[in-house]
Order: structure tokens, then sequence, then C-alpha cells
């Protein structure tokens, strides 16, 4: 059998050679090969229109703002965009590209539309890590139609790109590839002629571990695929170079390849909010397994685990509250343990708290009080401290009135006074109303009697 890569030519319309990465060559050509962004290539969709050429009209988009994970399609639509007639593409990274190379790009684009009628299409891989004057250096381009601007970020652009960049632009939100997308397309590589040509084979358990790997990154699971195909075909070459039949992919060779799957996870970005969010909501549900599930996701990409503490120890006061106030010394002492253990041992006070609390009966009754009571002050509910609760221990206070007829409550009978304690308009008004779970339920009992004996009228 041929060497893996031999019956692959070179592939003049996209410019990737036999010997580029399966990636690269099993790049879509057409809208309709792409896989997974269903929603963005529907027909008449501005982002068909722009790439049947329908952008020359004037009141179409100009550039386009490509926003989503790693391996869905960003590069890839880029390129599809520049196949239209009378267009050339430009790629730049923001990693590497500077204001000279911007400028560089646009100087050569004016004269190419001006003498030849060419439009050039000028993709910027990783845009957010321009900075603020560096994207300022777009705008004339963009504004004057020297370029049309295909920009690929995986940072939410309304934190990342200038506002006035991102208005002259079409936004595009392409979505996670799921693994029915990751499947079709291993698939598909296997057989193409772009591809491994059917050089080997791959088996269903294999495929699934591979898909897994992939993390819903295309370009992973390709590359991935493509390192199994090699070990394959080693382990079936005969010392003479030749081999027999047709080589399986399995499970073994995969794992071979790459034995960790890709966590998508950026500690400063989206995701680190999105999973910090989902993991505090999963605890607030009483989902102990999705909230051990986000957990682990942040332990694996490397959050700070002193972050991830905090976070428990908020939702023990903020979700758990008085239903079991055990939650908050339990997280304060498992944020302790972290601080003394470190990482990876500190993981195991952190899912001792996390199950605690996602275990726990839940009430926000304490907090919600609290916001209550602040409402009223911010309102202008503050009201004068009432005579007898004032401090009374300088020369004078008693001719002021302070601490006169004050009730210790040490010295009535159950240790609770009868007297006022709030400011007069506020008298008689409920901040604290408790749930009937967990822990709260009997406070509720309390409550309900120690409101009667402070303003003896039954509460």
């Amino acid at each position: 059998m041929a060497d893996l890569f031999s019956s692959q030519s070179d592939d003049a319309d996209t410019g990737a050679s036999r010997y580029a990465p399966l990636a690269v060559r099993m790049r879509p050509q057409t809208l309709d090969d792409l896989v997974g962004q269903d929603h963005l290539i529907a027909p008449g969709s501005p982002l068909r229109r722009l790439v049947e050429g329908a952008s020359s009209d004037r009141a179409g988009p100009s550039s386009v703002m490509l926003w989503g994970p790693p391996g869905t399609g960003k590069t890839t639509l880029a390129h599809i965009i520049s196949r239209a007639e009378g267009r050339k593409f430009v790629e730049l990274s923001a990693i590497t590209a500077g204001v000279k190379d911007v400028r560089a790009v646009m100087d050569t684009a004016r004269n190419d539309r001006d003498l030849y009628g060419t439009t050039t299409v000028l993709f910027l891989d990783e845009i957010h890590r321009f900075t603020k004057a560096q994207q300022d250096a777009l705008l004339p381009g963009v504004e004057n139609r020297l370029v049309v601007l295909v920009a690929a970020t995986t940072e939410n652009p309304s934190f990342s790109i200038i506002a006035p960049l991102l208005s002259r632009s079409l936004l595009l939100t392409l979505k996670p590839l799921d693994d029915t997308h990751i499947g079709q397309l291993l698939r598909r590589a296997v057989d193409d002629q772009r591809g491994l040509a059917g050089e080997v084979t791959l088996d269903d358990d294999a495929l699934d571990h591979l898909v897994r790997l992939a993390g819903g990154d295309a370009r992973r699971g390709l590359t991935t695929l493509e390192a199994a195909a090699s070990v394959a075909i080693g382990k079936a070459t005969a010392d003479d170079g030749t081999v027999a039949g047709t080589p399986v992919v399995t499970t073994d060779d995969a794992e071979q390849a790459l034995d960790r799957a890709v966590l998508r996870y950026d500690r400063q970005g989206d995701q680190h909010y999105d999973v910090i969010s989902a993991f505090i909501k999963s605890i607030r549900g009483s989902d102990v397994d999705a909230s051990l599930h986000y957990l682990a996701r942040m332990i694996e990409a490397g959050e700070d685990p002193r972050f991830i503490a905090r976070r428990v120890m908020i939702s023990a006061s903020e979700d758990i509250g008085m239903a079991d106030p055990t939650a908050l010394p339990l997280a304060v002492s498992a944020a302790q343990a972290v601080q003394m253990l470190g990482m990876p041992e500190g993981r195991i006070p952190l899912a001792q708290a996390v199950v605690h609390l996602a275990t726990a009966p839940k009430s926000n009754a304490s907090y919600k009080a609290l916001d209550a009571a602040l409402a009223d002050v911010r309102a202008g509910r503050a009201g004068s401290v009432p005579d007898h609760l004032r401090d009374a221990h300088y020369p004078g206070a008693e001719k002021l009135g302070h601490g006169v007829e004050y009730k210790y409550a040490h010295n009535a009978p159950h240790a609770v006074a009868e007297q006022q304690y709030p400011p007069d308009e506020l008298v008689g008004t409920n901040y604290y109303e408790p749930t009937n779970y967990g822990a709260e339920r009997d406070v509720a009992a309390r409550l309900e009697r120690l409101r009667g004996l402070i303003r003896g009228d039954g509460g």
C-alpha cells in the first residue's frame, strides 16, 4: 500500500498540498460543505449574500466579525468569503501583525481596487489581541471599503472590539460543534480524496473516542485522526515497508495519538464566567452531579482554586443561609484547607464543600432581608436612633436622655425585653421572612415568639 498521503494530489483551489495537515486539506470549499452552522448559511442570509458577492451593494455589510470557539469554522468562512469572483485573500494574525502591516495591506488593496477592480478580503485572526490603537488603524479601510475585513475572535466582541469597528461589521456567532458534527467530519476525512482517501478504516469505538477527544473542536479532531491513522499504518507496516490490507484505526491507536481530551476554557474570558455561573446555579438547584462536573472542569482547566473557594463561600450564605447554618463554616474551612494544602490535594475539601452545599436545604431569606433593609436606608427611611438605645457612656449623656429607660435584655424573662429597637418610622417592619426549609423551619417558629415578646403585641 502506498504512503498515507501518496494518493493525494495538490489542491490548486485551496492552496493545500498533499503534505498539508489533514485539517487544512479537508477545509470546506463552499458554505454547503460547512458543518454545524446552519443558522448562518440559510438561503438569503447575510453571510450567503456576502459569499455570493451581494455585498457589492452599498447597503450590504462591508466587514464581518466571526465570534466562536476554536475549531468551529472561522478561518474556513474567511476562505469561503474570499472565493467570490474578483476577490483576493490576505491573512494577518493579530499576534504578530501591527499597524504597519495593516497599512501596507490597505495601500495594496487600494491599488488592486483602483487598477484591477479586485476586492481584498483581509482575514485578521485573534483580533481581540489588537490594542485599541491597532483596531483604530482598521477603520479607514473598513469605512472606505478598501477591504472586506473578516475578523475572528474567541472572546466576546462586546468587550474586546472597539465600538466603531463593531458597528461597521456584521457580527456572526458560530456555535460549538456537537458530537454528531465532529463524527460527520471525521468520517468524511477518512473517505474523501482530499483526506485519507480510504487508506485506513475507523472502527466505531475509535470514532467515539476521537469525538470525545476533540471536545467540539473540528481542527483538533482531524489532527488527532491523522495522528491515529499514522499509528495504525505504522503498526501494519512490515519490515520491507509494505502494508498488508487496510489498517483499522482502533481506540488504542487514538489513545496513543492523544491521551487527553481538550477542555475549552479561557480563564479570563466567557468560559470563565459561563462555567462558574453554571457551577453556582447547579449548587443552587441542588444538582450535586452537575455541580461536581463544573468543579472538575474548572480544576482541570487550571482555574485558581482560591477563586473557586470564594464562590463556594458566597454560595453557602447566598443560597443555603440559615436553612443549614453549618454550610458557611464548612465552606470557610474548605477555603482555608485549599490555601494550606494547595493543589491537587485542595480539590478534596472543595469537593466535600460542594457536595454539602448542593445537597443542603436552600434559603436566601437572610440576604434578601438585608437587601430589603438596604433599600429602605437608600430611600431615606433611616430615622433617628431611639434615645434609650443611644450611647450613654460619656458625661452628660443622661441629661440628653441617652440610655434612659433602656431595658437590659438579660434581666428580662427568657433574656428578651419588650422595648422599641428600630427608628420610629420602621416600627413593625419585618425584613427577615424565614422559609420552612431545613433548620430555618425552627428559626421561623422562634422568630414569631421573639417578635411578639419584643413588640408586646404578639408580633
